[in-house]
């Protein structure tokens, strides 16, 4: 199901897509009334995403309609926190027929989050569920669409094509890198940030994008014409259909008209990796995991044990990437040879630097467990359910505080349970200087500092 909010034009025709009790409980101090408290009503979880619903209008205030398309519409939107501008795709939860419908738009949400942070790819800020619809709320490109600005300027270089066309390969070795094939390349679906002569070009529409399973032939009919791969007719693919993709929107810059046969000799001649300086998400993910206090690290680790196969399905095909001798862990070599292949330019005592935070254990590498504590999305940490576990882990006679003591205990498991740090994390954590952490403190640390 594509969710392109740019316009309702169209440059192709598509393929396919695919009563009350009387005894009261007794709340202890501290605990958090959302999550531990049965007094009180909790919200209907929604049947879609599968968490609490929420009334999107009380976060942000929705405007005039920017597009329409098949499945809802796009409207511009404003933070009502922030002021800031979004943009609001709204799908009507009545046209979500099947199973396989809702599916689609639950794997399309989580692969938004898994990509988003990353360079010319549309950052994504979260989705809400309330009666009617399922809301989408992603950055504003007012750019519009690539090709509307190439039209309306009637000429421009072949090296403005060929900037574009590492822009789009960019995406490409990405989503491929963190385990996405996108499988609906084609030039709507890529928007430009501002109205600037030189706007950042961001990819959208992740409706049609499956995370790739090693050694699987897929044989899905999806895309669309003059951009879909012949193997994709032929119902035996896999990652390589969005190289075709690319090469193909980098044909018509170049020429004006669709191909009819192989990619142009221009594509093959020189390279097409960009020099630009590039912090991947997998970078600023890693620096802000090195930035945070011990007792979060601690937490994030206990969240990543609890994680459901399908929750790290791009996880695990980015570890794959990295680990290149298949040997289950992360060494020195393959991290700073990880961050190369993205465009990161990192200092070998910066990569040592992000080695040592990841490893919590201090073997002297990164296992599986904990690259996917130090990746993990900040969108992980919206669900409450996560960060009560995480909370309970640490406050074993349940009381609803992590004493110090209890801090000590579970972090000289992993030699961190010194004064100095416990200290320090007290100090760090322990709003209201109690001597203890209690539920709502440790979610504003959880929550804090996360971006991408």
């Amino acid at each position: 199901m594509g969710l392109c909010f740019s316009s309702t034009k169209t440059y192709d025709i598509p393929i396919s897509s695919p009563s009350s009790s009387p005894l009261q409980p007794v709340v202890k101090p501290g605990f958090p009334p959302l999550s531990m408290s049965l007094s009180k009503a909790q919200p209907e979880t929604g049947k879609v995403l599968q968490k609490p619903m929420v009334d999107v209008n009380t976060l942000f205030l929705l405007e005039r309609e920017l597009g329409r398309g098949q499945f809802g519409v796009t409207s511009l939107c404003t933070e009502r926190a922030t002021g800031k501008k979004y943009a609001c795709k709204s799908i009507s939860k009545r046209k979500l027929i099947s199973r396989a419908d809702i599916d689609d738009l639950r794997r399309e949400v989580m692969i938004m989050q898994h990509l988003t942070g990353q360079p010319n790819i549309v950052e994504f800020k979260g989705a809400f569920e309330d009666t009617q619809n399922v809301h989408l709320i992603m950055e504003l490109c007012a750019g519009g669409e690539l090709f509307d600005r190439i039209t309306a300027k009637k000429n421009y270089t072949e090296a403005k094509a060929a900037a574009l066309g590492r822009d789009i390969v960019t995406v490409v070795h990405v989503c491929h890198f963190m385990g996405v094939m996108h499988r609906d390349l084609k030039p709507e679906n890529f928007l430009l940030v501002s109205q600037d002569e030189d706007a950042e070009i961001k990819a959208i529409d992740f409706g049609l994008s499956v995370f790739i399973e090693e050694g699987k032939i897929y044989r899905d009919l999806v895309g669309s014409a003059y951009y879909v791969a012949p193997e994709v007719l032929q119902r035996s693919y896999g990652k390589e259909i969005d190289v075709w993709s690319a090469g193909v929107i980098l044909y018509i810059l170049l020429s004006g008209v669709p191909p009819f046969w192989a990619e142009h000799p221009w594509l093959k001649e020189g390279g097409l990796a960009t020099d630009k300086p590039l912090d991947s998400a997998i970078l600023l993910r890693m620096k802000q995991f090195r930035s945070m206090n011990k007792l979060k690290k601690l937490a994030l680790k206990v969240i990543a044990e609890n994680l459901s196969e399908e929750d790290v399905k791009g996880l695990k095909h980015m570890f794959g990437s990295m680990d290149t001798d298949r040997s289950g862990t992360i060494t020195f070599d393959e991290l700073k040879t990880g961050f190369n292949r993205l465009g990161s330019k990192i200092t070998e005592a910066e990569v040592q630097q992000l080695l040592e935070a990841a490893d919590v254990d201090k073997s002297g590498t990164i296992d599986y467990l904990e690259f996917v504590t130090a990746m993990m999305h900040r969108h992980k940490l919206e669900k409450e359910e996560n960060l009560v576990k995480a909370f309970k882990y640490f406050d074993k006679d349940d009381s609803g505080y992590i004493t110090k003591d209890e801090l000590q205990k579970a972090m000289s498991e992993y030699g961190m349970g010194d004064d100095a740090t416990i200290d320090e994390v007290l100090n760090d954590v322990d709003v209201d200087k109690d001597g203890r952490i209690n539920y709502d403190e440790f979610v504003t640390m959880m929550r804090k500092g996360v971006l991408t």
